[in-house]
């Protein structure tokens, strides 16, 4: 008799100890989770401070004909953007320096635009000349010389970017 309540004492404290250990590990799991979203949170991008303070049209609200996209999308106030004849001269330009960074025109006018926006800027010719390596670099035009990455600040320069 002794024997079985024995073992009935045993399978009882082994019951409760398998509690224990299960409600351990679920706190220590539950820790684990919230560690694991505070850290994840800490790599969240900040929300768009436009979003907040700008209300979101309703569904039910009629759409303007200004709420209608653009066929183009409009470029930046203040950047600079030349003219149909300025364009054409700066992808004649670009062209002479290295015909591969006219592969796509418009992506070459947008990255000009951005070098005489350093320029504007009041930025230093080094700087001016780095960036517009660093832009045009890759893709079509694997590397630029310096003498090519200054003759393409002169052709922005003498171009559009007065």
């Amino acid at each position: 008799m002794r024997a079985s309540r024995d073992s009935q004492v045993l399978i009882l404290c082994t019951t409760l100890g398998g509690e224990a250990v299960k409600r351990k590990t679920w706190i220590i799991t539950g820790v684990a989770v919230l560690a694991f979203g505070g850290i994840l949170s800490l790599f969240e991008d900040e929300p768009e401070k436009t979003t907040a303070e700008s209300p979101k049209p309703s569904a039910t609200a009629a759409a303007k004909p200004a709420d209608k996209p653009s066929p183009k999308p409009s470029k930046p106030a203040g950047v600079p953007s030349p003219d149909a004849a300025q364009t054409e001269a700066l992808i004649r330009a670009l062209r002479a320096v290295e015909p591969g960074l006219v592969a796509k025109e418009d992506r070459a006018v947008d990255r000009a635009r951005n070098v005489c926006l350093d320029v504007q800027g009041g930025k230093d010719a080094a700087t001016v000349q780095s960036n517009a390596r660093a832009r045009f670099e890759g893709g079509t035009v694997p590397s630029l010389t310096d003498d090519q990455a200054a003759n393409i600040v002169t052709a922005v320069k003498s171009t559009f970017c007065n």
